[in-house]
């Protein structure tokens, strides 16, 4: 926090000169109202000029385990900064159905100041457009959603974590659809039962008994149906991930965690049998099991949480937005 780390300035020295460039933006716009998501700084700024601020975040003091306690310091900063904020709104389903729960924990001397405002998912329906071959091709088929995320070394990471799966012998049957969230169509290709490799259309044409399918990008419609036909869904154990397939989907979580936020996310999950932990490719395997073997109690206990899955963090917020405003005048 203190110290350099390699090329870059210590956190303390990052802040300091952050706020001097923001500083200047505050001074030239008089702000009535300030909203952060994920910006510390301006909370301080905020409140040194007193203008309201509400900050948005589903993270505060989250807990570390025992490879990462050395970040115990920054992680006590970064939550003084953001207690600084006039109102912190939390982007997930009131307690008890807080996904990220144990990121959280916040004193009691803030917690008048928290509001539960929901997730800010996308809860529109799929539209009226014709079924693409992806689609036709995978309706009713049983099959695991293996999720692709982040930055370039995140999503190089995971896709190799799950390589690693996939040349297990107890995945020889077990179907998987790959998304790389990456806008490359060379990606989309079918993996047939014979080992050859087809196109989506090919594939769907010639009724290709198929073990994997790899998308670059999938399409708003797709990824929908995908959601909605998949057995379960293996992910890193993001946030807003974890929301729109336990909450929306109502479909259990394998999470093969990379920070330490996804682990208390996917631990959280885990201890409400809404999904499993993962952290090796044994485990993952033995995780794929379990839920086949238990769906039904999973399925009971999705159910519960899909009920109370609060997916409306866009409306509330705008709803405190406009009524803090109001109150300003």
């Amino acid at each position: 926090m203190f110290f350099p780390v390699g090329a870059n300035q210590s956190l303390v020295n990052q802040v300091k000169n952050y706020l001097k460039k923001e500083r200047e933006i505050y001074n030239k716009e008089k702000f009535d109202l300030v909203i952060n998501d994920g910006d510390m700084g301006s909370n301080v700024l905020a409140k040194n000029r007193g203008i309201t601020s509400l900050f948005v975040t589903n993270q505060y003091l989250p807990r570390l385990w025992k490879s990462r306690s050395y970040f115990y310091p920054g992680v006590y900063f970064v939550s003084k900064q953001i207690a600084k904020a006039s109102r912190i709104l939390v982007a997930d389903s009131a307690p008890p159905y807080t996904i990220c729960e144990y990121n959280l924990n916040f004193p009691d001397d803030i917690k008048n100041k928290v509001t539960y405002v929901g997730h800010f998912s996308d809860t529109k329906p799929r539209d009226s457009k014709p079924l693409t071959d992806l689609e036709k091709m995978i309706k009713g088929d049983d099959f695991g959603y293996w999720m692709r995320t982040g930055n370039k070394s995140t999503n190089d990471g995971t896709g190799q974590r799950y390589e690693e799966v996939f040349h297990e012998t107890e995945m020889d049957d077990e179907r998987r659809i790959i998304s790389h969230a990456k806008d490359d169509k060379s990606i989309d290709r079918v993996v047939g039962k014979d080992g050859n490799h087809y196109s989506v259309t090919e594939a769907y044409e010639k009724n290709i008994e198929w073990i994997q399918i790899d998308i670059g990008f999938l399409e708003e419609c797709e990824r929908q149906t995908v959601l909605n036909e998949c057995k379960y869904a293996v992910i890193n154990g993001s946030h807003t991930t974890m929301g729109e397939i336990m909450g929306g989907s109502r479909k259990p979580i394998i999470g093969m965690p990379i920070y330490d936020e996804h682990t208390n996310q996917i631990k959280w999950a885990e201890e409400r049998q809404l999904g499993v932990l993962a952290e090796s490719k044994k485990q993952v395997i033995q995780a794929i099991e379990s839920i086949r073997q238990n769906y039904n109690k999973y399925q009971e206990g999705l159910e519960e949480f899909s009920r109370n899955f609060n997916g409306n963090g866009a409306e509330n917020t705008s709803r405190i937005v406009s009524e803090v405003l109001e109150k300003n005048k």
